[in-house]
């Protein structure tokens, strides 16, 4: 058995450890305050044990950053998060060589008149890991989860950079060759889905939509987030943001949203939420001033005026 297979198996066994089933793995998710419906544990746990590549999509603030934040403290290992941008590339994802230190070799080499080969300037003591390297270097026992946050944001050229990593858990580095992880790490992926990805990163992983939550399930995670505030507070809170997003807003109020608002609620001392509570805090809730608008013009009154607690 080769030190590889060995390693990957020790990871393969704290994983069955640590999320058995389903109903385990929601259990424990819920204890770091990460509520899950069946469809999301299931999709969270099939990526784990199988392992497989996990693509969560939905409306900016329902929970998808969240979903790899949480598995990380389910299973104790690191968190090791890659922010997609338009125009990332690998130099800035993976690695880059640090050629102030190479340079300072050469001249010291120079000055010394030692001999230097092109070997040992491209070596691994001359790279800058990036996220995705450290994540695949990661030593264990338990692997660690990479979260490619917003990877919608990034261009095709990336998504074929990925095609590798998501597939064998390998990045090939020309000056050194093929990094394969040892503990290949648990990848979570996340789009807004500000544009489709292509169909070759989809079939490489798992896929789950995560959509808004009832108005029941989001008071459960609001005063999860906001201890101590009322139950009352919580529903009319949960049941206008409903209603905020069924409106004309061009950017509904995602669950975060919900969270800063109960807060920002609770902090003021606000007992019950009426138009002017509302017409104060509303910039916790909508960020554009032209959804306020909208929500304004369609009345405060009425909006909150058929929440009842």
């Amino acid at each position: 058995m080769t030190d590889w297979t060995r390693a990957t198996g020790e990871a393969a066994g704290e994983l069955r450890h640590l999320a058995p089933d389903v109903e385990t793995l929601a259990r424990r998710l819920a204890g770091v305050d990460y509520l899950v419906d069946e469809g999301l544990a299931t999709s969270m746990f099939l990526s784990l044990r199988l392992p497989q590549p996990l693509l969560l999509e939905g409306a900016a603030g329902v929970g998808k950053t969240e979903a790899g934040k949480a598995l990380a403290a389910v299973l104790d290992t690191p968190l090791v998060r890659l922010q997609c941008y338009d125009g990332i590339d690998a130099a800035e994802a993976l690695y880059e060589w640090n050629y102030p230190r190479q340079l300072l070799s050469i001249r010291l080499a120079d000055a010394n008149r030692t001999p230097l080969s092109e070997d040992d300037l491209f070596g691994r003591d001359y790279l800058i890991r990036r996220p995705l390297l450290r994540a695949l270097e990661h030593p264990g026992p338990r692997p660690a989860v990479m979260l490619i946050d917003e990877i919608d944001r990034a261009d095709d050229d990336f998504e074929a950079f990925l095609l590798e990593l998501l597939a064998e858990a390998a990045v090939t580095i020309p000056e050194l060759g093929t990094v394969r992880a040892t503990h290949p790490p648990i990848i979570v992926l996340t789009s807004n889905r500000t544009r489709d990805l292509h169909d070759a990163v989809k079939r490489r992983c798992l896929y789950h939509w995560i959509d808004y939550p009832s108005p029941q399930r989001e008071v459960e995670i609001v005063r999860r987030r906001v201890k101590g505030a009322s139950q009352s507070l919580a529903v009319q809170v949960a049941g206008t943001i409903a209603r905020i997003r069924d409106s004309d807003v061009q950017k509904p109020p995602g669950i975060a949203e919900a969270i800063d608002w109960l807060a920002a609620l609770d902090l003021l001392g606000v007992e019950r939420l009426d138009a002017a509570a509302v017409d104060r805090t509303l910039g916790s809730v909508l960020k554009y001033g032209e959804d306020h608008e909208v929500v304004r013009t369609a009345g405060l009154d009425r909006l909150v005026s058929t929440v009842e607690p």
